[in-house]
């Protein structure tokens, strides 16, 4: 009855399988294996063209070395305040670019808008020696609010991108709930909006942990071998991250876990609307739910065994609710019950 995160679930039986079919007999090794090719090609077919693919161990090493990519280290990189690259990640893309500063630009519901990037690029000094010089966009996919970008959206970004100079990242540590979710294809939510690179996730949705960096332009791949290698994310037995990785992409695996994860999240939002209590903050478009609840409600739950975060600390009303694509029915229709038990607790006798 874990709410707290979809980085509690285990890992997928297929990957597992995957996993230990790889452990046997010898392979080369730093992603010279077969396995490692056999994934290449399956990126190629999810996103319709030919492209990069640099698998690592961490979504914060995929995000911090592809934005590394990007931007030379008196560079600006444009976020969101609640991008994880900007409040999750210990300063990992200002290390691994050497120094680049992340410009936040607010926006509701998690996303940042063409208008505001390009504003901010017209208002950044740019030519000016006294001021870090604009070089990228990071956009997440989920948002951290748990909604999605279109591709509309996402092309109105590219644009601005394409006409100011600017590297195009998109961090999907949740893009297969984004995919699964908009009913758009991969392609439409990455190079055909302009994407350059792609922080491609797979541990919050079934892996143990296997990511990828995925790059659309191979221009801005050039340096990536060696980023990898320097970051310490190039295994020798790159065998058991690219077997992962293949298990995932295989026969559609990584979307029908997405699907399973957004539609237990869509039933326990569904539940809770019909609470007079809950005030939910953001759409409910993928596995994340971010909804105001009394505390007594949450207390109870909490004290009932249900575990969940209240997000941000110091709102005791607000919490987060994630799905993940081991969640069943019967956990979200018991959260439901004792939701409702607390509930009407506080109704006027």
């Amino acid at each position: 009855m874990n709410f707290a995160s979809d980085n509690t679930t285990g890992v997928h039986p297929r990957i597992m399988a995957a996993m230990a079919a790889a452990a046997g007999g010898r392979a080369m090794p730093y992603g010279a294996d077969d396995i490692s090719r056999r994934v290449e090609r399956l990126f190629a077919d999810v996103f319709e063209r030919d492209c990069a693919v640099f698998l690592v161990a961490t979504g914060a090493a995929a995000n911090s070395l592809a934005l590394a990519a990007m931007s030379p280290p008196w560079g600006a990189i444009y976020c969101h305040p609640g991008g994880h690259v900007n409040a999750d990640e210990c300063g990992a893309p200002e290390f691994y670019t050497g120094g680049a500063k992340l410009v936040a630009i607010p926006g509701a519901h998690g996303k940042v808008a063409a208008a505001d990037i390009d504003r901010a690029w017209r208002h950044s000094g740019v030519g000016s020696v006294h001021v870090t010089q604009p070089a990228a966009v990071s956009l997440t996919q989920l948002t951290e609010a748990g909604t999605i970008y279109t591709p509309d959206e996402l092309g109105a970004v590219g644009e601005v991108c394409r006409a100011r100079g600017l590297g195009f990242h998109v961090d999907g540590a949740r893009f297969a709930n984004a995919v699964a979710g908009s009913g758009r294809s991969p392609a439409d939510l990455t190079w055909r909006a302009g994407v350059d690179a792609l922080s491609f996730g797979a541990t919050k949705n079934g892996a143990m942990a296997a990511e990828a960096v995925v790059f659309f332009d191979p221009a801005r791949a050039a340096t990536m071998g060696w980023r990898r290698k320097r970051a310490g994310q190039l295994w020798s037995k790159h065998r058991f991250l690219a077997a992962q990785m293949e298990a995932y992409l295989s026969e559609g695996l990584w979307l029908d876990c997405a699907r399973h994860s957004n539609a237990m999240a869509a039933r326990l939002a569904a539940g809770l609307a019909a609470l007079p209590q809950a005030a939910f903050v953001h759409p409910v478009e993928g596995n994340e739910i971010f909804v105001r609840l009394p505390p007594p409600v949450l207390d109870g739950l909490q004290a009932d065994g249900f575990a969940f975060y209240r997000w941000p600390g110091e709102d005791a009303w607000l919490v987060r609710l994630v799905a993940g694509y081991d969640t069943t029915k019967t956990d979200v229709d018991a959260f439901l019950a004792r939701a409702r038990h607390h509930a009407a607790a506080l109704r006027p006798a």
